[in-house]
Order: structure tokens, then C-alpha cells, then sequence
């Protein structure tokens, strides 16, 4: 066989971001591959052939070990070669493994199984094995960054944002216990359907017509069947399992691929030159432009942000997917195989957002100096509330009012607010009342107007990263 070259691969995902993830996609390819597909499948016409043995009371250690031997030995191109004859997949799949087991049990490949019997029970296993062994560690990992980063800078003062404009302020560490939140639910929801995915061995409609001509009890073969795959039966099969059961873990991983591209997006935006919160890594040898050496791009986090567009709108396939005519047809044959392809982009995203924040340095300073750029304008909120507190039922009107007054006149807020007499003996009391002892100082520090941020950063920080902690374990 020839080598092949990866420059004339068709998909990205098999060049340049193979070339870039190189460790996690060969983690991936034992799951996602076609040869990984094949060996999952051979796995399940073994675990068949042993239910059988098991069920007529012929199982032996040696033959298991014999059957064990022939799925492992499986040459993926030798089930093409012969699907070249057969014109089905499957049907390939049996000749080839009925010439490697011992001839006494040639009869039993596949016996009362259909097609899919196979192909969804082998999907389910490995889905189930590339979530909990690549996709959640991963996730794990990326969770740990956010959380490490939240506790961090739980003290660091930054500016809130709300559409785009300046809103009280916050902590950095805050900002990011938003996302360690968000995506730290994502963990158990994913480790829940990831460990609900179903197989079956119920035959052609799903009633098991095949396997009753062989057993009183054919549900009790399945369930041996599927016992040696780790797995449950589907509870209503069709010719195919239930989709809804992989459906809710695609799902569950777009989920998550939004609130990264979601932290992406404010990572970037962080990164502009007017705002300097932020900086991704940049490598010594590093260039932002082919013509403007002074160039410092975000490319990274614009790189998940693209890689969200490209797979997430996939979802759609998803649920398209969910619809089969009758017991089955085949309209979901070939975009099923796709999913494959979802999952590695996904990782890449993921892999890519791990990067930036193990590169990411905060600007501190810039930071404080936005947060102080407005002049105090951020703080109008205490003032009103302590106005309304104060018994003022235009609390909200008189300070509206001094905001305008500080734009117009080029003021800071506090000193426009020093212009009211009756407003700040109101709010300077209640200032003192709080334990301020100079209330004058509160509005050339908004810095100090942090409510619970702190706080907090640390306490999501602390819950999500023992959280995550419980999913690296199964990292392969």
C-alpha cells in the first residue's frame, strides 16, 4: 500500500487540524475512525456469537479467547475489499469475521441480528467510550483553566458590560466564574447521556421475530448481548435503537460548544487595541499580518469562534436524524456518519480554547484604568439607591440628571454630584452610615463598589474545579 499523503486529504480536519492536535486526534481515531467503526462492529458480532454460546450452554474460555482474538484481528480493508462484492457493509463484515473464528461457530455470526443490531449498538459503545475517555477529560481540563482563572483574578477589578457599554463594576475572576458556571453544568449532563446510550439486538422490525425462532426468551439474549457491551437495550426498537438517547448527547455537547465559542467571543473582544484587557500568547516568532508587523491578532479565539460556525449548525442534521420512516429507511444512513466528524471538531475547539487560556496574560492596569475612565459614571447606581433609600421617590431621575450634568460639563460624577447639596448630604450620610468614613472617596474609586464578585469567583471557582476533577480519571 502506498503512503498517503495528508496534503491531498479532503477534509480540514484531516490536515490542518489534524496537524495541530496531532496527540488528541490519535486519541480520537481509536474511536472515530473507520477503523475504530469496524472494530466496534466486530466487537458486537463477538458479543452476539458469545450470547449465543452462553444461552446453549456452549461457552467456553478458549472460545471466547478465540472470539476475541478474531474481532481483534479484523482488517478493515479486507471488509471493504469484500464489500465491493456484497454491495453491504454488515453482510461484509460477516464473511470476513466467519473466516477468521473457529469454523463451529460461523454459523452464529450475526444469527438473528440485523444489520442495525450492530451498527447502532457498536455506534452507542463507542460514543459512550469517546466521551468518557477523550471529550470529558478534555472538557475537564478546559474547566480547570476557568476555574483556576476565576480564583485567580476574583480580586482583580474590571468594568461590567451590557450591551457593549460600560455597567458597574465587576471582578475579572467574576467574568470568568460566568463560563467555569456555565460549562461545569455541562460535565454531568454529558456524563449522564454519554452512559445512557442504548444498542439492541431486536431484529428487523424491532420485535424480535429472528430470535424467537431460536429462544423462548429472546429479550434475555439481548440483554446478554448487551451486557458484554456495557450497554442497555434500547426500550422501543424499531429496526433502529431510539435516536432520542444519542440525539440528547450531541445536544448536550453543542451546549457546551456555545459557551466556549460564547467565552471566545468576550476573550476577543477583550483583546481589542481600544480596550488592552487582554492578550493571547504570541509566539517569538509569531506574525499578526503578512503586511503589518505591528500585529498582535486574537486568531486563536477567533479560531473556536469559526470552528462553532462550521460544526455547530450540524445539530440540525441531528434532529433531522431523529425521523425514519416506518421501522426504518435509510435516509439518515450517510449523514449519521458525520458524527464522527462533529466530535473531532468539538475537541479541536476545545483543545484550541485550552491554549489560550494557558497563554492568556491580563492587563491589570488597563483594566483598572478603564474601570476608572468614566469618571466615576459607573457608580450612579449606589448613588441612587442610597438616594431612594434616603426617602427620595426621583432618586433615579436626580441622578440621571447629574450624569448629563457631568457629560455636558466635562466632570467627573462625583463632582457633579458635589453641585447638589441635597442630593449629597443625602447619599454622603448614608455612605457614613455604611462605614465610610471619607464618602467623598467612594465615587474616585469605583474599584470598591464589587458587591459579590469576589466572593463569588472563589466560590464557583472552588465548586466546579472539585467537580471537574471527578473527569479526568477516565482519560486515555
Amino acid at each position: 500500500m502506498h503512503p498517503h499523503d495528508m496534503f491531498r486529504n479532503i477534509s480540514p480536519l484531516d490536515h490542518r487540524y489534524w496537524a495541530s492536535n496531532k496527540e488528541l486526534f490519535d486519541r480520537l481515531s481509536g474511536y472515530l475512525s473507520e477503523d475504530a467503526s469496524v472494530h466496534y462492529c466486530a466487537q458486537a458480532e463477538v458479543a452476539l456469537v458469545k450470547a449465543h454460546l452462553e444461552a446453549r450452554q456452549g461457552a467456553t474460555p478458549e472460545l471466547f479467547a478465540a472470539l476475541d482474538a478474531a474481532a481483534a484481528a479484523i482488517d478493515p480493508s479486507e471488509v471493504y475489499a469484500e464489500e465491493e462484492i456484497t454491495k453491504h457493509n454488515v453482510r461484509a463484515l460477516v464473511n470476513v469475521l466467519q473466516r477468521l473464528v473457529p469454523p463451529e461457530l460461523a454459523p452464529l455470526v450475526h444469527m438473528g441480528a440485523t444489520s442495525v443490531d450492530i451498527l447502532d449498538t457498536a455506534q452507542a459503545a463507542r460514543m459512550r467510550d469517546v466521551s468518557k475517555k477523550v471529550v470529558l477529560p478534555l472538557l475537564a481540563e478546559l474547566e480547570l483553566e476557568l476555574c483556576a482563572l476565576a480564583e485567580r483574578e476574583a480580586d482583580t477589578p474590571q468594568v461590567g458590560r451590557t450591551h457593549g457599554q460600560h455597567a458597574v463594576p465587576i471582578s475579572f475572576g467574576f467574568a470568568m466564574a460566568e463560563y467555569a458556571s456555565r460549562l461545569g453544568k455541562c460535565l454531568p449532563e454529558i456524563a449522564h447521556r454519554a452512559g445512557d446510550l442504548r444498542g439492541k439486538l431486536a431484529g428487523a422490525t424491532g420485535s424480535y421475530n429472528a430470535l424467537s425462532m431460536s429462544y423462548a426468551d429472546p429479550e434475555a439474549v439481548e440483554r446478554s448481548y448487551l451486557d458484554k457491551l456495557g450497554l442497555k437495550a434500547s426500550e422501543h426498537s424499531t429496526q433502529l435503537a431510539e435516536p432520542e438517547h444519542l440525539l440528547r448527547l450531541l445536544t448536550e455537547l453543542n451546549t457546551a460548544f456555545g459557551i466556549i465559542a460564547n467565552l471566545a467571543d468576550d476573550l476577543r473582544n477583550l483583546q481589542r487595541s481600544e480596550i488592552d484587557e487582554l492578550r493571547e500568547g504570541f509566539g517569538a516568532g509569531q506574525v499578526g499580518s503578512s503586511t503589518m508587523p505591528q500585529k498582535r491578532n486574537p486568531w486563536n479565539s477567533e479560531h473556536v469562534k469559526s470552528l462553532w460556525k462550521a460544526f455547530s449548525p450540524r445539530v440540525i442534521t441531528f434532529f433531522m436524524d431523529q425521523i425514519s420512516e416506518h421501522q426504518r429507511d435509510l435516509t439518515n444512513s450517510a449523514s449519521g456518519r458525520f458524527v464522527a466528524e462533529y466530535i473531532a471538531g468539538f475537541c479541536a475547539a476545545v483543545r484550541r480554547m485550552l491554549s489560550v487560556l494557558k497563554g492568556l496574560a491580563v492587563n491589570r492596569e488597563r483594566m483598572l484604568a478603564n474601570l476608572r475612565s468614566g469618571g466615576g459614571s459607573v457608580l450612579a447606581e449606589p448613588a441612587y439607591i442610597l438616594l431612594a433609600e434616603s426617602g427620595f421617590a426621583d432618586a433615579h431621575e436626580i441622578v440621571r440628571t447629574l450624569t448629563l450634568d457631568a457629560e455636558r460639563g466635562g466632570l467627573s460624577f462625583g463632582e457633579a454630584l458635589a453641585r447638589n447639596e441635597q442630593a449629597k448630604a443625602a447619599i454622603y450620610k448614608k455612605l457614613r452610615d455604611l462605614g465610610y468614613a471619607k464618602p467623598e472617596d467612594f465615587f474616585s474609586a469605583p474599584e470598591a463598589y464589587n458587591g459579590r464578585a469576589a466572593h463569588k469567583a472563589r466560590q464557583i471557582g472552588d465548586k466546579y474545579r472539585k467537580l471537574a476533577g471527578e473527569y479526568l480519571a477516565d482519560r486515555v
